[in-house]
């Protein structure tokens, strides 16, 4: 099973930046998001070859971006560290959480642990193996 976590600072920039003129910035945000999942990558950890899950939880202070707008500069910047193509993510579970909101997390990571002590907005990034394909009706 594949698993690969990181934590990158927020807030994210929207993937409708581009749209905006605002294309620069978003080039910056993947590239941020490139160097901080390549902090975490270890020499061990190969590179997925089969069809991932990509679990993304954005802790923010003020709510400013759509979660769907997340998604797909993250997504670019893991290309050729966490799987080859985002074609291989076949699974998406995208979330946002208040900082000063109610929640509860079960079973921490000490690399969640290190998002919450630095005290800021941050983004927590998981690549897990993606569960079975089969669907059932």
């Amino acid at each position: 099973m594949i698993r690969f976590e990181f934590i990158v600072d927020g807030p994210p920039v929207s993937q409708q930046a581009r749209n905006r003129g605002k294309g620069n910035r978003l080039q910056a945000w993947k590239n941020t998001v490139r160097q901080e999942a390549e902090k975490y990558w270890s020499s061990e950890q190969k590179i997925a070859t089969g069809w991932v899950m990509l679990q993304i939880t954005y802790f923010y202070d003020s709510d400013q971006i759509d979660v769907d707008n997340i998604v797909k500069p993250i997504q670019d910047a893991l290309k050729e560290l966490a799987y080859y193509d985002d074609r291989q993510v076949s699974d998406l579970l995208v979330r946002k959480r208040n900082l000063s909101g109610n929640f509860r997390i079960e079973n921490m990571t000490s690399t969640l642990a290190e998002g919450f002590a630095r005290g800021n907005e941050f983004l927590h990034i998981v690549v897990i193996d993606a569960p079975n394909q089969e669907v059932i009706i």
